[in-house]
């Protein structure tokens, strides 16, 4: 998502924010970009794959709702920011981006792994 009043000419990285928890992009924060202008921050990507693909704890959409990154209306698992109930981001998107994220050589983010999730 983009900051409001941000100008269209003349976006900065700090004019884009997660859509999961409206934080600004930074030279810290690694960001994936989804479907128009849709973010999803390294942090809260961090939380939706531990809680979603690792634990198993999801949502499902609510009817018309979409999942923020992809548009789509998915039947199946997704994840709900605990910060943002309408802003929610399907199994297959949060996979994909952490793909993307993980590959990526500017930023030391990695997937989450089971054993380093605390019982």
């Amino acid at each position: 998502m983009r900051r409001e009043g941000a100008p269209e000419d003349n976006l900065a990285m700090e004019d884009f924010l997660c859509d999961f928890c409206h934080r600004p992009w930074d030279d810290e924060r690694p960001m994936v970009e989804g479907h128009q202008g849709a973010c999803i921050c390294g942090a809260c990507l961090t939380v939706a794959y531990t809680e979603l693909v690792l634990l198993g704890v999801s949502s499902t959409l609510n009817e018309g709702e979409t999942c923020r990154m992809c548009l789509e209306e998915r039947p199946g698992e997704v994840w709900r920011s605990p910060a943002h109930d309408d802003a929610t981001i399907c199994k297959r998107c949060i996979k994909q981006a952490a793909g993307v994220l993980h590959k990526d050589p500017d930023f030391a983010w990695t997937k989450p792994r089971i054993d380093n999730v605390e019982a």
